[in-house]
């Protein structure tokens, strides 16, 4: 609580008011969390979060253009002017890069957030919901799954168009499934505990039992999930960029700022590596975090995805095994 001097001004809280913060069991969590991940897991945290700065500071930067257009120089080398260089309009490669982080990395986060968080969702609500709306939610997104990354993100594309709300909602609608099976599979055994039953006795609701008492003990391995996830969404937007189906001019992302540069690899190669280095650092930087996360979270998050796979194959196969049987009783 602040108090009040005689000079009327509010006097600062007590120092007991840092040392509950600093004893806070969410506090004590995150500080574990930070400092076990060790050498290589602190260098992938600097890593993203440069990258994020980046993104918010892309805009400041302006599009890499020059001022004059009397001395413009095409895939010019690197130089104190240009530190990557330029491409081939004769723009800042580092103003374009930064420029670019908006794009990969915000759209990349919103639709990994989009994907994961909607599919933790629905694998609660199936969970708790019962068997009939777990088999109904299942087969639907099995069905999603059946179709290739690619050819649905170019199929929507195609349809669309690739506006930046259209590709966030494509790459979100791609990896929801993969969410989905991984949070399911989680789920199930925590649904399985007593204290869930406990929790059902009490009369405690649907909502009650999915955000108090399975979500919270799911929470870490699909945190790792999610940086799995949000990789597969840089790497599938850049895809698509470098196609020409992401991103249009005069916008750009890093995928786009390689195909835009190509031609120009002989003459200026900066232009061309520069923007793949990025990608190749954000993806990395990002495993390196998730390889080194304490608690076992990486561990459960795999062990989930190997169980949701043998489901999957499991399923496949009394599918085939139903409907070889059906075959032969029809003839």
């Amino acid at each position: 609580m602040t108090q009040s001097t005689s000079e009327g001004k509010l006097a600062p809280p007590p120092a007991d008011a840092a040392a509950d913060l600093s004893a806070h069991p969410r506090f004590i969590h995150l500080r574990r969390t930070l400092s076990g991940l060790g050498v290589p897991g602190w260098i992938g945290l600097a890593i993203v979060l440069v990258w994020i700065a980046a993104a918010i500071a892309g805009p400041l930067a302006g599009d890499g253009a020059s001022a004059s257009t009397d001395n413009v120089q095409i895939f010019a080398g690197a130089s104190a002017n240009h530190l990557l260089g330029t491409d081939y309009l004769g723009r800042d490669m580092l103003d374009r890069v930064m420029m670019g982080a908006r794009y990969t990395v915000g759209l990349a986060l919103i639709a990994t957030l989009l994907a994961s968080g909607v599919g933790t969702a629905l694998a609660l609500l199936a969970i708790v919901g019962g068997p009939k709306l777990d088999a109904v939610m299942s087969r639907t997104l099995d069905t999603l799954t059946a179709i290739p990354s690619k050819m649905f993100a170019l199929i929507m594309v195609a349809a669309f168009g690739s506006s930046t709300v259209m590709l966030t909602a494509t790459a979100a609608i791609i990896y929801l499934p993969g969410a989905y099976r991984i949070a399911r599979s989680l789920a199930v055994n925590i649904h399985a505990m007593d204290y869930v039953a406990v929790a059902r006795t009490r009369g405690e609701g649907t909502a009650y039992i999915m955000l108090q008492e399975i979500l919270p003990n799911i929470l870490s391995p699909m945190l790792a999930d999610l940086g799995l996830r949000f990789v597969y969404v840089v790497l599938l937007l850049a895809s698509l960029s470098f196609l020409g189906l992401g991103i249009q001019p005069p916008d750009a992302d890093w995928g786009s700022l390689v195909r835009e540069n190509l031609d120009g690899l002989a003459e200026g190669a900066l232009a061309v590596i520069a923007p793949a280095l990025a990608i190749a650092s954000l993806t990395i930087a990002v495993n390196l975090v998730i390889d080194n996360l304490p608690g076992g979270a990486r561990k459960a998050s795999r062990d989930a995805r190997r169980q949701a796979k043998l489901n999957e194959q499991f399923n496949a196969s009394r599918r085939a095994q139903i409907a070889a049987t059906t075959d032969g009783e029809a003839r």
